[in-house]
């Protein structure tokens, strides 16, 4: 399954799941054979835009994701995510997280555009978008499998700049006001504030998490739990060794998730994605 951010261009983002569909329908059949239609059908999960959240004004930070959330069901999502209008400042207050979730509940259960499967198709508008935009996906891939895949792809750092390419036009777009951005380059307010409640976290909560760990560790049989180790670091080391069963009796005999992160890194080293340009 597939996880896809929902960004501010209503049609556009339609097109994008329409165009999604079809073509992993195309790849399922013609490049890996498959067989069973249901293998053909795409599953996504949808998030609105975060980087689409504006600290200005934040309250019109509700309709982007309202809009975006739409967006993202009309174009037949099977899952959605809400963002809160409050995270360019901090985590979502218990408020703004609700009122995130009754935005799609109210999309859902009073709308009624879920009750119809591709509700767009047929539009000359939507259906020529589509085409566009799945004609500049298939670009993308014969890109990559020229380039030995997306393995190969990434370690040249295609992706890398085609990312950071975008984000820098969109940026350069709204810095030069050839792209409006409500509150924040247009219908601005000259006194305005952020006049919001914020999360505070008290940093208690996080000594009682750590508290909590050690009295977690404290209880396990240590002797267990060291071989649980020393058998996911085994497989580890070994390249055509399956990690997930040692890692589940790990888990069994109480390893943290933290400890098996540490063998990880500890093992394999961490990514750090160089930068590209």
């Amino acid at each position: 399954s597939f996880f896809w951010d929902v960004h501010n261009d209503f049609f556009e983002e339609i097109a994008k799941f329409r165009a999604g569909r079809r073509m992993w329908a195309k790849i399922m059949r013609e490049r890996f054979g498959a067989k069973n239609p249901k293998s053909w059908l795409l599953r996504t999960h949808a998030q609105t835009a975060g980087v689409s959240l504006m600290a200005q004004q934040p309250m019109n930070n509700v309709i982007r994701t309202t809009m975006q959330a739409l967006a993202a069901v009309l174009g037949g999502t099977q899952s959605l995510h809400t963002n809160s209008y409050d995270e360019t400042y901090a985590l979502p207050t218990e408020a703004a997280a609700e009122l995130a979730l009754r935005t799609q509940q109210v999309i859902f259960e009073e709308t009624n555009v879920a009750a119809v499967a591709d509700p767009l198709a047929g539009s000359y508008f939507i259906e020529t978008l589509t085409d566009q935009v799945e004609a500049a996906a298939w670009e993308y891939i014969k890109k990559i499998d020229a380039m030995g895949g997306v393995v190969k792809a990434v370690e040249a750092g295609y992706p890398q700049r085609e990312i950071s390419r975008s984000a820098f036009e969109y940026q350069r777009d709204i810095d030069a006001h050839r792209r409006a951005i409500v509150g924040v380059n247009k219908y601005k307010n000259a006194d305005e504030g952020d006049n919001i409640p914020t999360l505070k976290i008290d940093h208690e909560a996080e000594q009682n998490q750590i508290d909590k760990v050690v009295a977690f560790r404290s209880k396990r049989d240590p002797a267990a739990a060291e071989r649980a180790l020393a058998a996911v670091r085994s497989a580890l080391k070994d390249d055509k060794q399956n990690v997930m069963p040692p890692i589940l009796d790990a888990v069994k005999v109480h390893v943290t998730l933290g400890e098996i992160c540490d063998l990880f890194r500890s093992e394999l080293g961490e990514y750090r994605d160089p930068a590209y340009l």
